[in-house]
């Protein structure tokens, strides 16, 4: 299908502008336009999906022509092994999330259009191959998260809001300095694919600084590190991720937690790795070194929580430690575990939120220990969220499992200690996650939430597609571990050198 890319990044900028001209107290029609603008994306997926060839190392489903002639900034999509499972993911969890954000009843003309509008930008960031182009839709999410946050969200949302807004932006500004500094050293081109075949910028002038000569790729490659070590979060620049989780709304939590964090690994695999091969190399040992701690702190602050919420969003703290250990390994089996983490762990964490709003919105608390024989209560609700906890804690048969196996496969040879701390988190994993089952489900019915009223259908319709994906891959993994696979084990190749 031509302009399949396109498509499906600019239909929810469509159905956002169609919701601002319907008038704000028809809630119906809003949300209805909001769900279909955001369900056409998932139909196109099926395209994408079976059209695409991962055996073909070139780029399919091109889209490029010239954008600014005078600055030879391209509008330049395409989809390979590296994006294409990240734009199936964003299209499930965005429609998924625009579904549990049918409690919405506050101003909810502009929460949907900014919603889509957030869609729009995501996307972009996958499909986009011009740096320019990547840049644009990496700020056009800037901006609605931030409303999101900060006029639908909780009692502290105005903090969590600037929070984030001030950590992405300090990323912003090193992407957009790295990616100038890079124009100018590319022959006066954006290209994100030809500056990973030249690789012409290990032998580039020193940058002169205050009288510091620093090492040009060296800078650059640190600059958009960091910048996408923001996105991940990777300690210790994840303090903006817990309280953003916290005050968010449920579905903008489970777009954070699904989508958000996923480019940060997403850009340094499509920017750091094959632009600059030898720096990645010789920055593995200190990769596996944060993606350790990111496991292991976030494991053990997690169990520390009592607000459900957080431990959640610590536990996504925890999970995304193993995408920067696989990544370090440069191996075929540590990248392809570290791609499978990412779109695992983009449905399951999305099922742990989405079951956090469903107790909220009844309990309208998030405390653990303030529960307690919730399975006698709601029997299918503890069911769905069990389902959840499982697949995070990395129960075989669940998608977690097979991530989390490729990644100790894959660095076993490189980081033997790190993959054995990695391997005992697992542990702390399963002892949090279970501890907060027993708290929330077992156990005397709490006398207080008798009477609280099982799972709807809209909550279900939203949960149990996701539960069912992570049995399928869980048991059967190819058919995403093969979109993949191969244009990982060359990237992986052209960093070993």
């Amino acid at each position: 299908m031509d302009n399949i890319l396109t498509l499906m990044i600019f239909i929810p900028l469509i159905g956002a502008a169609g919701i601002i001209f319907i008038p704000g107290r028809y809630h119906e029609y809003i949300k209805a336009v909001g769900a279909i603008a955001a369900a056409i994306p998932v139909l196109l997926a099926i395209p994408l999906y079976m059209q695409f060839d991962p055996a073909n190392p070139e780029l399919q489903f091109v889209e490029r022509f010239s954008w600014i002639p005078a600055y030879n900034i391209e509008y330049y999509l395409g989809v390979d092994g590296i994006n294409v499972a990240m734009i199936i993911l964003t299209a499930i969890i965005s429609f998924i999330a625009i579904i549990a954000s049918w409690g919405i009843n506050d101003r909810v003309k502009g929460y949907f259009a900014l919603f889509l509008l957030l869609e729009t930008g995501m996307m972009g960031v996958f499909c986009a191959l011009d740096l320019v182009l990547f840049y644009f839709f990496w700020e056009v999410m800037l901006l609605p998260m931030y409303f999101l946050i900060g006029i639908w969200g909780g009692p502290n949302k105005e903090y969590a809001a600037i929070k984030f807004f001030i950590y992405t932006l300090i990323g912003s500004v090193l992407l957009l300095v790295a990616m100038l500094a890079m124009y100018f050293s590319h022959g006066h081109s954006f290209d994100m694919i030809s500056m990973a075949q030249s690789n012409n910028f290990l032998n580039h002038a020193p940058i002169s600084l205050f009288g510091w000569a620093l090492p040009f790729a060296k800078t650059l490659y640190i600059m958009l590190f960091i910048c996408f070590a923001i996105k991940i979060p990777m300690f210790p620049f994840h303090t903006w991720l817990p309280d953003a989780h916290v005050e968010a709304p449920t579905a903008i939590s489970v777009i954070l937690a699904g989508v958000l964090l996923k480019m940060g690994t997403y850009g340094i695999f499509r920017l750091c790795f094959p632009i600059f091969p030898e720096i990645t190399k010789a920055f593995g040992y200190g990769i596996a070194v944060f993606g350790v701690i990111n496991i292991v702190y976030g494991a053990f602050v997690a169990m520390a929580q009592s607000d459900l919420k957080k431990l959640v969003a610590y536990s996504s703290i925890s999970h995304m430690g193993f995408c920067l250990l696989g990544m370090a390994a440069v191996t075929a089996e540590g990248y392809s575990g570290a791609m499978m983490q990412m779109f695992s762990h983009g449905i399951i964490t999305s099922m742990m939120f989405l079951s956090v709003g469903v107790i909220y919105d009844r309990a309208h608390h998030r405390q653990i220990d303030g529960f307690g024989g919730l399975a006698k209560q709601m029997p299918i609700f503890a069911t769905v969220t069990a389902w959840g906890f499982f697949a995070a804690m990395g129960l075989p048969g669940l998608s977690g499992f097979i991530a989390e196996i490729l990644v100790l496969l894959g660095s076993f040879e490189a980081y033997r200690f790190f993959v054995f701390l990695a391997a005992t988190s697992v542990i702390i994993t399963a002892a949090y996650l279970l501890w907060t089952i027993q708290r929330m489900f077992l156990g005397p019915v709490n006398e207080k939430y008798k009477d609280l009223p099982e799972i709807n259908g809209r909550e279900l319709f939203t949960l149990v597609p996701l539960g069912i994906i992570t049995l399928i891959f869980g048991i059967f993994p190819t058919p995403v571990l093969n979109l993949f696979h191969n244009a990982l084990a060359n990237l992986a190749t052209i960093v070993a050198g």
